[in-house]
Order: C-alpha cells, then sequence, then structure tokens
C-alpha cells in the first residue's frame, strides 16, 4: 500500500468498506458452521432412530412401518429446520415468494438526472408524489401513471427535502444553496392506465446491481410545466439545509442545517421566529408532530433533540442520546411514539411519555437512512445503505421485506421512505442514489397475518 496514488482519505474509506464486506462474510460464515454443527447432530439422530427399529424381528412389519414414519418426520423436521435457519443468510441474497404476495410493485418514477435524496406524498387533492434530488430539482409525479406533471427548478444547489403543506398547494423544500423555499403548484392528474403486469416471478439469480450506473428503465420525463420562483425564500442559515418540515396548521416551518442549527419561520412572513441551537455536529433531519407543536431534530453529533413550543412562554428541549453513531433521522408516530434511525445500523421506538430508555430496539446489518412510520397501521419502513427495505412493527418485530432482484427495486443506497394510505390502499414510496423512486402496494392485513 506504500506505493498506492490513491489520496489518503479515499483509501481510508476503502479500507473501512472492505473491513465492513469482511466482517458481514465472516458472520455468514460462523453462521453456516454453526448451521452444518445442527444438520450433523440431526442427521445422527436420524441414523440412530433408523438402526433401533430395524433391530425388533418379533413384530418386523409394524416396527418397519414405526420406522418409515419416524424418519419421514424426522427427515421433514431436518429440512424445515434447515431452511428456517438459513432464511437468515438466504434472505440477504433473494426475495423469497412471500414477499412478492406482500409488497407488489405499483410504478417507477423516473427522470431525475441525479440521485433522490427525499420523497414525500401530497395532504391534499389531487394526490401527487414529490420528489427531491441532487439534480438541482423537485419533480411532482402522477402516482397511478408515473408521468411527470411539473419541475420545480428555482434552486441553485442540490434539493435535500420535500414536503407538503396541510391543506393548501404548497411545497416546502430545502436545498443545498443554504436556502429553503415555499413555492406553489397546480398540476392536472393524466387519465390512469391499466396497471402493469407484476405477476411474472422475479428473477433473482442476476443481482440488480450488474446493470450499469446510469442505465434506467424508460426515458426521462417530457417536456413538463416549470416553477422557477419561490413565493418565499428563507436564507438565515449559513450552511446547507438538509431538511424542513410544516408545523401543525402550517403557517410555521422548521429547517434543519449543516450549521448547526434548526430555524423556525413564519410562513406568512418568512420571518424568522427562533433559531435551535444546541447540537455539536451538523443536522441531518427535522420532524415536526401532525397534531401538536412538537419539533425533533437528529445530527451528526449521535443525538437527537425534543422541541416543544406548545407553551409560547417555554421552549423547553430534550436531548436524547440512544445511539453510537449519526442519527440520520427521527420521526413523530400519530401516537406518542418517536422513532429514530441511524447509522449504528439500529432503529429505536421510544416514549414521548417517557423518553429515559427505547421501548424498542431494531437492529440491522446496514446503516438506516430516512425512515418512516405509517399513520394507520403504525408500521416502520427502513430504508438501508445496502439497498434493503425493511418493514417492521413497533415492537420491533420484522414483517417483510421489499423485492429486490435485476427486475425491481433500487440498485443503490435507498435514501427515504414515505407512505400514503388514502383510499384504502396502501402505498409506500422509496427513494435512492439510483435516481429513481419506487412505489410498492403494501398488503396490510396479509402482513399482520404473516406476523
Amino acid at each position: 500500500m506504500e506505493d498506492s496514488k490513491l489520496p489518503l482519505s479515499l483509501r481510508s474509506n476503502l479500507l473501512d468498506l472492505f473491513g465492513q464486506i469482511e466482517r458481514e462474510f465472516e458472520n455468514l460464515y460462523i453462521e453456516n458452521l454453526e448451521l452444518r454443527r445442527e444438520i450433523d447432530s440431526l442427521n445422527e439422530r436420524l441414523t440412530g432412530d433408523g438402526q433401533t427399529v430395524e433391530g425388533g424381528d418379533p413384530t418386523k412389519g409394524a416396527l418397519k412401518t414405526k420406522a418409515s414414519h419416524s424418519t419421514s418426520q424426522l427427515s421433514q423436521k431436518l429440512k424445515t429446520t434447515y431452511k428456517a435457519s438459513t432464511s437468515k443468510i438466504v434472505s440477504s441474497f433473494k426475495a423469497t415468494t412471500g414477499s412478492r404476495a406482500l409488497c407488489q410493485l405499483l410504478k417507477e418514477y423516473v427522470g431525475h438526472r441525479d440521485g433522490i435524496w427525499d420523497l414525500s406524498v401530497t395532504r391534499t387533492q389531487p394526490v401527487v408524489l414529490g420528489t427531491a434530488s441532487a439534480d438541482h430539482s423537485a419533480l411532482l409525479w402522477s402516482i397511478e401513471t408515473g408521468k411527470c406533471l411539473l419541475r420545480y427548478a428555482g434552486h441553485a444547489g442540490s434539493v435535500n427535502s420535500i414536503k407538503f403543506h396541510p391543506t393548501e398547494q404548497m411545497a416546502l423544500t430545502a436545498s443545498g444553496d443554504q436556502t429553503a423555499h415555499i413555492w406553489r403548484y397546480m398540476v392536472q392528474l393524466p387519465a390512469p392506465q391499466p396497471p402493469p403486469d407484476v405477476s411474472a416471478p422475479c428473477d433473482d439469480d442476476q443481482d440488480s446491481s450488474d446493470r450499469e450506473e446510469g442505465e434506467v428503465d424508460g426515458e426521462g420525463p417530457c417536456e413538463v410545466p416549470t416553477v422557477r420562483v419561490a413565493t418565499a425564500t428563507l436564507k438565515s442559515h449559513q450552511g446547507v439545509v438538509i431538511a424542513a418540515d410544516w408545523l401543525v396548521g402550517g403557517r410555521q416551518v422548521v429547517t434543519a442545517s449543516w450549521d448547526r442549527a434548526a430555524n423556525l419561520y413564519e410562513v406568512e412572513t418568512s420571518e424568522l421566529v427562533h433559531t435551535l441551537t444546541g447540537h455539536d455536529q451538523e443536522l441531518t433531519h427535522c420532524c415536526t408532530h401532525p397534531t401538536q407543536r412538537l419539533v425533533v431534530t437528529s445530527s451528526r453529533d449521535t443525538t437527537f433533540r425534543l422541541w416543544d413550543f406548545r407553551d409560547p412562554s417555554i421552549h423547553s428541549v430534550n436531548v436524547f442520546q440512544g445511539h453510537t453513531d449519526t442519527v440520520t433521522s427521527a420521526v413523530f408516530t400519530v401516537g406518542d411514539n418517536v422513532v429514530s434511525g441511524s447509522d449504528d445500523r439500529t432503529v429505536k421506538v421510544w416514549d414521548l411519555k417517557n423518553m429515559r430508555s427505547p421501548i424498542a430496539t431494531i437492529r440491522t446489518d446496514s446503516a438506516v437512512n430516512r425512515i418512516s412510520v405509517s399513520a394507520n397501521q403504525r408500521i416502520i419502513a427502513l430504508p438501508h445503505d445496502n439497498r434493503q427495505v425493511r418493514l417492521f412493527d413497533m415492537s420491533g418485530q420484522r414483517l417483510a421485506r421489499l423485492p429486490r432482484s435485476n427486475r425491481m427495486g433500487h440498485r443503490r443506497m435507498v435514501c427515504c421512505t414515505a407512505w400514503n394510505e388514502e383510499n384504502q390502499s396502501c402505498n409506500l414510496f422509496t427513494c435512492g442514489f439510483d435516481r429513481q423512486a419506487i412505489g410498492w402496494n403494501i398488503n396490510i392485513p396479509a402482513l399482520l397475518q404473516e406476523k
């Protein structure tokens, strides 16, 4: 390595990545050794039962029947045990038939020219999908047809987040140009098209990474209406604005920045009301409570903070230190919970009434990015660095993993998830560095029945 022409930072990053790969394979190797010992033990029991039965002459016929039945039972147990024990390993590489039945591909949204950081679904009619991309644009999409309806091109930097006003046709975007923009949109939904045939089985033998990095299915959006001027520009930050959200009622917004602060603004006047300081490193995300004036911010300093604006005269803050690495997001649920995700490969569920320690901890095999929780069923969707998307309930029990093969799923890191539970159907949207967003239809009754 002394003769390497690579920069020191790049070499260090590569060594770290290779170390992670080595640890993953080491864990798989240890699991396989344990499985082999268990299989050998079961085989010995199977052989032992066969020898004992064959030794009885007086009722040879009956014993042979019993032996056959016993052998069949043990053989079935062996297969079942092996299949169950290896499911953890196999699931890392291959989608199961059950996953396809529980989570079906709805539509792919292709058109951005760079990775997609964030996505959101409108809270008003017409219901559309919004995506925020490193290509300096935000796009609005028809959920049913996958057609791009509108482009926002007012930012001079990467668009890092997008959130929609609770009652009006307005969007809030945060950007690397150190500003957040509020802009109005008007869209008309196209006529719905027949659903695509996704019943064909996936070809899991070829991994999706075999496709070229820039290769996408279909073409980008044709010429669409473009909004270039914001209704309001919020520009009090001294660094990248990484996320923004509307407070309940939509009269104020909160922004989170790499300058280690979060700002609270009045929407009507664009006036800075409060600067929320205290984090030791860059902020990564912010989220507001759906019904109360509460804000949660997360940071690279391994903490997240709960800010309480319910009493105008008191702005209390609580600091939570449950993670050992960057907290990538922390979100409220409809109930009294906060769910936090981290680069330490864990997701923790907290009770707002008693946040001294988490009520559930989910341990995963990859860093977790911007999570989301469904409002109705309170199902947590976890997007991972390793391109997986997993679903868990609030108790930490795993429910499903979205299918991923060379024909569906993301080909690079998954950055964000967002739920839409309109019209008795449940859709989950995901986006990633592969420049596309994907819509999934989640069969909630079947998912809960599997649990």
